[in-house]
């Protein structure tokens, strides 16, 4: 019995570090809010058609779409200064709740650094008047086995996503707020 136990010991205690290296990539979460000084219809208004993105994002120059705001539409962006492409499809829209959630289903790591992505837009009120708009975004870096690249790995993930919705959440706060 010792020796059997003395085996299984030896044997898992090998297969450790195995495994702990074996592991890949881990998701990575961002999560972004602004508070806006116009009512949560107004906020609403600047975001709630799926292809509106081209209006109040500065890194898409077009946007185009097939179905409207339900759930499967799909939108095809083009982005300003490279002309690369991202695809995303729409997969819940709440108009009354103020909220949808798309997923990117074709995008180049060399452009945007992220695999398996998907975000949340919504809009709330806020304390004291006002709307708070919010964006959720999950997702994987652009090199999904081990030991990536360093413009492929964690860290340049998060950098490019929190970049993303920091401009597009300034550019929503000054159209919601009477900005041209």
């Amino acid at each position: 019995m010792d020796m059997i136990r003395s085996t299984l010991t030896l044997a898992l205690a090998a297969s450790i570090p195995f495994a702990a290296h074996a592991h890949g990539p881990s998701r990575q979460k961002v999560e972004l809010a602004v508070d806006v000084q116009a009512d949560p219809a107004a906020t609403w208004a600047v975001i709630s058609e799926f292809c509106a993105i081209e209006k109040w994002h500065p890194a898409v120059a077009k946007c185009e779409q097939q179905g409207g705001n339900e759930a499967g539409a799909t939108r095809t962006l083009t982005l300003e200064g490279s002309g690369a492409i991202v695809k995303n499809e729409l997969l819940k829209y709440d108009a009354e709740g103020m909220s949808y959630k798309y997923k990117i289903t074709e995008n180049d790591v060399k452009n945007f650094p992220v695999t398996t992505y998907a975000a949340t837009l919504s809009v709330a009120p806020g304390e004291g008047g006002g709307s708070k708009l919010t964006v959720k975004a999950g997702f994987y870096r652009g090199y999904t086995n081990n030991d990536p690249p360093p413009e492929l790995n964690d860290e340049a993930a998060v950098k490019a996503v929190t970049g993303l919705y920091e401009a597009g959440l300034a550019e929503i706060k000054k159209l919601a707020e009477g900005g041209q």
